[in-house]
């Protein structure tokens, strides 16, 4: 049975976590096509959403889909499953070409906060909350977590999120700037495509390097940075889209972006 459902309307692509028996707990056969969703996303839309169906976006891990793999002295080797399937994936939200957007219902739990923080624009619903729930079962955090969290929110609160294990709601989220909107239940899917067709109806090559611009400036110096603005403006100069926006701003109208 499918784990992930995909629909493209309007050049967005619409990826939801289909399997609220658990309530979208995230396991490597769900990963796996949610790899080929996004893949074909990044080659037939230009801004993408992901959700949940049910009650919540994602418990996290599937701890119920089977035994973890063994290293070569046959102990548990959780790490080998992260290399293997999730590191890959996160990596892959990481660089998308086009911009991504989270809208998060209900419980946001373990790697599945990770998926849902790792949106360039995340919407949560009212009833949403994130959680760091690693500790709980004697694990560290993952997904990428223990790297974007303190430079999202700092150290002090990604260490009280990661070390206290407790549930941090929408509001609170949003008051701690970890996510960019908190909305009525009812209005989160349209506020999320909303501003995805918003983003989608812009210069989204564009869009994609200034998301990749604003990730490598975690790790980059200030001349490394500059560079890579340097680098990617000579790319945005020579665009389709860029010569239409000019046009459009000397001859008063909306600009109609293509996306290339």
């Amino acid at each position: 049975m499918a784990k992930a459902k995909y629909e493209l309307e309007n050049g967005v692509a619409l990826i939801t976590l289909s399997d609220p028996a658990t309530l979208n707990a995230i396991s490597v056969e769900m990963t796996a096509e949610l790899d080929v969703f996004f893949d074909r996303a990044a080659s037939e839309a230009r801004c993408i959403v992901l959700t949940g169906e049910g009650r919540g976006f994602s418990s996290g891990a599937n701890l119920a889909s089977g035994a973890p793999p063994m290293d070569a002295d046959g102990k548990p080797d959780l790490g080998g499953r992260l290399e293997a399937t999730f590191n890959p994936f996160v990596t892959k939200l990481r660089d998308l070409p086009i911009p991504y957007v989270t809208a998060v219902n209900g419980a946001a739990a373990g790697i599945g906060c990770s998926f849902a923080l790792l949106g360039d624009i995340i919407v949560a619903s009212e009833s949403a909350y994130f959680l760091q729930a690693f500790r709980r079962i004697g694990l560290v955090p993952d997904g990428s977590a223990t790297y974007h969290l303190p430079r999202m929110i700092g150290r002090v609160r990604a260490m009280e999120m990661m070390l206290l294990g407790e549930k941090i709601h929408a509001k609170q989220a949003y008051d701690w700037g970890l996510v960019n909107r908190c909305v009525p239940d009812a209005e989160l899917l349209p506020t999320a495509r909303a501003l995805a067709l918003e983003l989608a109806s812009g210069p989204t090559k564009t869009l994609g390097m200034i998301r990749r611009l604003a990730w490598s400036s975690l790790d980059n110096n200030w001349d490394e940075q500059l560079n890579a603005e340097r680098h990617a403006q000579k790319i945005a100069g020579r665009t389709e889209d860029f010569r239409e926006g000019v046009q459009a701003f000397f001859q008063k109208r909306p600009a109609e972006f293509k996306g290339s």
